[in-house]
């Protein structure tokens, strides 16, 4: 307290003197953010995860700081527990209106577990649901023979995985190239699309398996059910980031997201179950006495 004892003997020799008080830092008022908010962008940058986010990104980059050769690198990908991937799963076949599946679910962490298995779940799911449901619809003809078909593993396992990587990768360099011309766009990361589209293919799964029903209207049902829940989340997921863009450009982007999505599905169920019936020639039965008898289906 000597320095209180020197202030009072300086104002008790020379009561003129100025005094300088020093708030506490706590007094201080704060500023927010520079740029103004205009109305109604709350909404979008809760949607797009534009405030938290960023510290989020810089916080998963320094965890991933290993070159993106090394093992260590891609390693982080599958660093995510059971319940993460149960919890995305049921993102995806729930979607909620107004929320945006990357920001709830996959930018804290994105991973390429639950893709994977998704699509190679899905790969088998098809590849067997169609050889048995030719099985099934054949079954009874004297003419028939089951041969599996193991070609169908490998056609599937090249149209999942190319759909799962390549349209990621082109739509995440068109969001590179319009962010850098509108200044609004905000573009995912790769690995935060990759991990969107992947877990949005799992609806596909179930209805894969009922796809065996050999009920022509019943399959068509089920696609349609499936692309409206899948397609949803691509739509709530990547228009937020697209709506600032030209009016045209943004729907067209959309547009073409879900008309994509759409050939996948429609793509597998024309060529895996519902695939032209062979028309089987008749069966000709030899008589002993030279005749030739042909069998009417």
């Amino acid at each position: 307290f000597a320095e209180f004892d020197d202030a009072a003997n300086l104002l008790a020799a020379n009561p003129d003197a100025t005094t300088i008080s020093i708030d506490e830092p706590s007094d201080i008022p704060k500023t927010k953010h520079g740029r103004l908010q205009q109305p109604g962008r709350e909404e979008d940058d809760e949607l797009l995860g534009t405030d938290d986010s960023d510290k989020t990104e810089l916080l998963a980059g320094q965890k991933k700081s290993a070159p993106f050769w090394t093992f260590e690198y891609y390693q982080t990908f599958f660093d995510v527990d059971t319940y993460q991937v149960l919890d995305r799963i049921k993102g995806s076949v729930f979607p909620v209106p107004g929320k945006n599946f990357v920001r709830l679910y996959i930018r804290s962490n994105p991973d390429l577990y639950g893709p994977f298995w998704i699509c190679a779940t899905l790969v088998f799911a098809i590849a067997v649901s169609g050889n048995l449901s030719n099985f099934l619809i054949h079954l009874g003809k004297p003419t028939y023979h089951y041969v599996p078909e193991f070609r169908k593993v490998s056609i599937a396992a090249t149209t999942i995985y190319a759909y799962a990587w390549l349209v990621p990768l082109a739509l995440w360099g068109f969001l590179m190239w319009r962010n850098s011309k509108v200044m609004n766009i905000v573009s995912y990361s790769f690995m935060e699309i990759v991990c969107v589209y992947g877990y949005s293919l799992f609806i596909y799964i179930p209805t894969a398996i009922l796809w065996i029903i050999p009920q022509r209207v019943v399959r068509w049902v089920l696609v349609v059910f499936s692309l409206c829940l899948s397609g949803s989340v691509l739509v709530m997921t990547f228009w937020p980031a697209v709506r600032d863009d030209n009016r045209r450009i943004a729907l067209a982007t959309v547009a073409t997201i879900v008309l994509l999505h759409a050939l996948l599905a429609v793509g597998c169920l024309a060529y895996f179950f519902d695939a032209p019936e062979l028309d089987f020639p008749a069966p000709i039965i030899p008589v002993h006495n030279g005749t030739i008898i042909t069998k009417v289906q």
